[in-house]
């Protein structure tokens, strides 16, 4: 553990997990009760509901599928409606830096209103700041979400079995390629654009489809599939053998990583899950998120194997299998 907070604190591997359960959680004692999810599940008289919260920053704040906006309310709908439950209301909190163009601002809430009426969510509550010049980058954003648990369902990391299939439901890594390209000037972002969604509308197809052969859902986002898949063979002390081959990976993604150096595993995306489903199960399930534009490309990309408790590997081209480990920092400088 190092002495001071570094970047790859916030990476989403190992560094993040070190920080969230060796100093927050392990401070925090008895007053934390989250399980490392991405929604709490809070029992309340007669009722269910689902808590997150999220913070925004996003470098550029604006980009080809998106904006800042967008992704504060998709990201922190997504993370209710992984853990099962329906989302209904949104907080957001703004810290604005002066000098921060107030047309900017605007176009930023508008944003968030469309993809807050998109996911059929309401926002509640709300909170500004201004800080002054150089405090802040631009602006920030933070929203809490709320959902109710509609279903008799359990998701959680904790449930993979052995012959549990993977499925992954889209592209790997545009997001993170379009947003380094533009920020960098590298020209792929106009062939690979982010894939920012609200998912809960597939989510629940899913889940009404399949009820319990659904294990757990997770939106691939910081740290990538590799880090997905890593928590939920950890979780449950299971083994994972994914198909190289079967990865959704665009072309031009694939050769932008190459050309940087960085493994698409690890790239984060910003409308992407990652389910593990039970065999009887897995036709199912695509076929539901096969009827949705966000989720056309589903493919299963690998299962759940008799095989050394919390590891992950992967069978490439040749047939010859590697090891996916999970990333102890960050391969990549924050863009989000």
């Amino acid at each position: 553990m190092t002495k001071t907070v570094v970047l790859d604190h916030g990476a989403g591997g190992g560094m993040s997990q070190e920080l969230i359960a060796g100093t927050i959680a392990s401070i925090l004692g008895d007053t934390y009760i989250g399980e490392m999810e991405d929604s709490a599940l809070l029992e309340l008289p007669g009722r269910r509901i689902a808590v997150t919260t999220d913070s925004f920053v996003v470098e550029p704040l604006f980009f080809d599928g998106g904006d800042i906006g967008k992704i504060a309310v998709a990201g922190t709908v997504n993370d209710l409606a992984v853990s099962g439950s329906r989302p209904l209301y949104l907080t957001l909190a703004v810290v604005l830096e002066e000098g921060f163009a107030l047309a900017d601002f605007r176009r930023i809430l508008h944003s968030v209103r469309g993809t807050a009426v998109a996911a059929g969510v309401q926002i509640v509550a709300g909170d500004t700041k201004v800080v002054r010049r150089g405090e802040a980058d631009g602006i920030f954003l933070n929203t809490t979400g709320v959902g109710v648990l509609e279903r008799p369902l359990h998701l959680s990391s904790r449930a993979l079995r052995t012959g549990d299939q993977v499925i992954v439901t889209g592209y790997l890594g545009d997001h993170s390629i379009h947003l380094l390209s533009q920020r960098e000037g590298l020209g792929f972002e106009h062939r690979v654009r982010s894939d920012c969604a609200v998912l809960n509308h597939v989510i629940a197809d899913v889940l009404d489809a399949c009820g319990e052969g659904v294990r757990c859902i997770r939106d691939v986002t910081r740290g990538g599939l590799g880090t997905v898949v890593n928590e939920f063979a950890q979780a449950s002390s299971a083994a994972v053998l994914l198909s190289q081959a079967d990865l959704p990976v665009r072309p031009e993604t694939a050769m932008a990583a190459d050309m940087l150096g960085v493994d698409v595993m690890y790239l984060a995306n910003e409308g992407n899950l990652c389910l593990v489903v039970s065999p009887e199960h897995t036709e199912t399930a695509l076929k539901a998120l096969h009827a949705h534009e966000e989720s056309a490309q589903a493919a299963v990309v690998g299962s759940v194997v008799d095989g050394t408790p919390g590891t992950v590997r992967m069978t490439g081209p040749d047939g010859r299998e590697k090891t996916v480990d999970l990333l102890y920092g960050a391969q990549l400088p924050r863009l989000c």
